[in-house]
């Protein structure tokens, strides 16, 4: 039975190292992290902010508050998953910025910065065309990514080699994901719209139209039918019928777009491998569901965010394919969606596009991660978290023949530790376990964390995009057999919620 085993982690606060590079609220904090471990739960996440930690200047990194934090989450007997946070934040009261002697070089030379077609700039997260510039004091962004991931294992090697810290993700875009900022709100995209394209640096620019010229179309350039953050498909040139996406020219062009956001992925996980070699920990990517428009024939807001996947070609196995090489997880959020809970205006296939990614990263051999992209403490949402966790039920005989490597869920607050949300959360936490007591030890779940070995060689392009070719997704069962609740649960929630 352990087998069947998941394990829960939760997100600790985007907040909780402050941006000053202090512990935030550490007794409140400990108070909260007892609090999970009673619960059971495995783990938790934390960001480590680039903006926080080399915010000094080059190379001047400070470890001290994440030390602090993790040092207080190995004494709860909690693990921990560190994301290599290269993004900024901006989210309610929470501003952490990238670091500030990067956010000088891009005064002098915005093109740093993705930039969409009217010329707008995102410092979420730098571009892709500066992966190979040494345009930061002499190095690259992929240099100083490495740099600070060299830093980190040196500065953590206790808790490495203590295996307090299991899962390193990797940051590879805006939010730490694997995809372009297609669909920034801080520029005015709201819900449902298709997103922009986000290439019109001058080093993308330039990229594109030396490519198209090797192709033998130096007349090809980037896109300018395929409207505003908030259009719809349909409103649209490039995305409508019979459109431009449809084309040569536009076939062309998605495929360098998504090329691109793949080779960045792998070269900064090569980077990661390289780091991290020989600690007992897993690599992780992080993609996100981008699950609106998903039932349109365009897919056009998975096209803007660099997924280019059609009802005729898998976007996500080239990916997973990529990250193979690396032995690494593929984290995939939107675990707890339902289609129906959409406005059907925006066309959604968050359950289609959960099933299409899990079954094209276990086709291609690696683990699957997952995450809630929304908070939400209802039983229906952890109903279908668990359904997703293992598509085919528990297997009461040995391993299941499916199941995710891990939850983790969003996020740790005062909300989720209201009584009622927290005796549900709970019950969560027993059901991933398939109704096992807490067990500290993945090698008895089945799902040992053993040392890095070096990445296989480079996957020629050729023979990643063969996993382009559509294959049918595994079956998932309509619902999970390790139900929270339903209606009647909800009808005893609420009588508890008057005295919460």
């Amino acid at each position: 039975m352990l087998a069947n085993y998941v394990p829960v982690f939760v997100m600790l606060p985007l907040d909780v190292v402050s941006v000053d590079n202090t512990l935030k609220k550490p007794e409140e904090l400990r108070k909260r992290l007892k609090h999970l471990r009673n619960a059971n739960v495995d783990g938790v996440m934390v960001d480590v902010w680039w903006g926080i930690v080399e915010g000094k200047g080059p190379k001047l990194y400070d470890w001290s508050a994440y030390k602090d934090l993790f040092r207080m989450v190995q004494e709860e007997g909690l693990k921990l998953q560190a994301i290599m946070s290269f993004h900024n934040c901006v989210e309610g009261t929470v501003n952490i910025p990238m670091p500030p002697w990067i956010l000088e070089v891009g005064k002098s030379n915005p093109d740093i910065y993705y930039t969409n077609r009217r010329g707008t700039r995102n410092q979420e997260y730098l571009t892709i065309g500066v992966d190979n510039q040494p345009v930061f004091q002499e190095r690259t962004a992929v240099e100083v990514y490495r740099d600070f991931m060299k830093s980190f294992r040196e500065n953590m090697a206790n808790f490495l080699d203590a295996g307090v810290i299991t899962d390193v993700e990797v940051g590879l875009g805006p939010s730490g994901e694997l995809r372009y900022p297609s669909y920034p709100e801080a520029q005015g995209w709201a819900f449902p719209g298709i997103g922009e394209f986000q290439c019109y640096d001058k080093y993308m620019k330039g990229e594109f139209k030396e490519a198209a010229t090797v192709a033998g179309h130096p007349e090809w350039d980037l896109p300018d039918d395929a409207g505003e953050y908030n259009s719809s498909p349909k409103s649209t040139k490039f995305f409508a019928a019979k459109g431009t996406y449809l084309m040569n020219s536009g076939k062309f062009f998605l495929t360098w777009y998504s090329n691109k956001l793949i080779m960045h992925g792998d070269q900064i996980l090569d980077a990661a491998n390289k780091a991290f070699l020989g600690c007992k920990v897993k690599i992780v990517a992080k993609a996100t569901g981008i699950h609106w428009w998903y039932k349109d024939d365009s897919h056009a807001a998975e096209l803007t965010a660099g997924y280019y996947n059609l009802n005729d070609r898998d976007g996500y196995r080239p990916i997973a394919r990529m990250l193979a090489r690396h032995d690494a997880i593929l984290n995939f959020t939107c675990a707890e969606m339902i289609n129906s809970e959409q406005i059907k205006m925006a066309m959604s296939g968050a359950e289609e596009l959960v099933q299409q990614v899990f079954s094209a990263a276990w086709r291609e051999g690696i683990e699957v991660a997952c995450e809630n992209a929304l908070s939400r403490y209802d039983r229906r949402g952890y109903n279908q978290i668990l359904r997703n966790s293992r598509p085919q039920g528990i297997d009461r005989s040995g391993k299941p023949q499916r199941r995710v490597f891990a939850m983790t869920y969003l996020r740790l607050s005062d909300e989720l530790l209201k009584m009622v949300n927290f005796r549900i959360f709970r019950t969560f936490v027993r059901r991933m376990h398939a109704d096992q007591d807490y067990c500290p030890d993945p090698w008895k779940y089945y799902k040992p964390i053993t040392a890095m070995q070096r990445s296989k060689a480079a996957t020629p392009m050729d023979k990643i995009l063969e996993a382009t070719e559509p294959t049918p997704p595994y079956s998932f069962d309509p619902e999970t057999d390790t139900s929270v609740g339903g209606a009647y649960a909800e009808i005893i929630d609420t009588l508890f919620g008057l005295f919460d």
